[in-house]
This record gives C-alpha cells, sequence and structure tokens, in this order.
C-alpha cells in the first residue's frame, strides 16, 4: 500500500509596500477653506461623537446658529466654550483653539 503525498503548492504573494502618509490639513484643505481648522476640527468631532449641532448646542446651552457660527469659523471658540465642548466631545480643549 502506498501512500500519496499532496504537495500544497503556496503561491508567494508579496507584500504590500508601505502605505504613503499623507497631511491631514493637505487632505481637508478644501474643508478647512470653506469651514476654518478649528471648525472643520469642530464639525469631525462632532460627526465622530453622532451629535447634530441641535443636539451639541442644547447639551451646551446655546443655540444652534451659535454652533454653525463656530464651525464655519465666524465665531471665535474661547477657553470657556472649548473646555465644554471638550467635555462634552471627549476630546482636549486644546483642539478648539
Amino acid at each position: 500500500m502506498s501512500v500519496r503525498m499532496r504537495t500544497l503548492h503556496i503561491k508567494k504573494t508579496k507584500l504590500p509596500e508601505a502605505e504613503e502618509t499623507y497631511n491631514w490639513r493637505e487632505v481637508f484643505k478644501d474643508e478647512i477653506k470653506k469651514y476654518s481648522e478649528v471648525g472643520s476640527s469642530l464639525r469631525g468631532i462632532r460627526y465622530r461623537e453622532g451629535l447634530t449641532q441641535k443636539q451639541l448646542a442644547k447639551k451646551l446651552g446655546v443655540s444652534q446658529h451659535h454652533i454653525s457660527e463656530m464651525e464655519h469659523g465666524k465665531r471665535t471658540i474661547g477657553k470657556k466654550m472649548a473646555k465644554k465642548l471638550s467635555k462634552i466631545l471627549k476630546t482636549d480643549y486644546r483642539m478648539f483653539l
């Protein structure tokens, strides 16, 4: 009785080369142009947390229009507001200064 040996043919695959890295400001330059850098950060972090402008405004005790103006760079975000935002959005307050 003979034993058959089955040979496995393993195809050698080349590992993917290191992915290129991109500067986030370059990737989001159109967003930054439209909303400002701080506004884009606020908008992105708010989106990450699944909050609408209205929901965030309610948590902060301000109007939805106030949030919109901050996101569009029409209203500055002071240190006091940045700290409130950081608690709600679970991020460092310096992101908004």
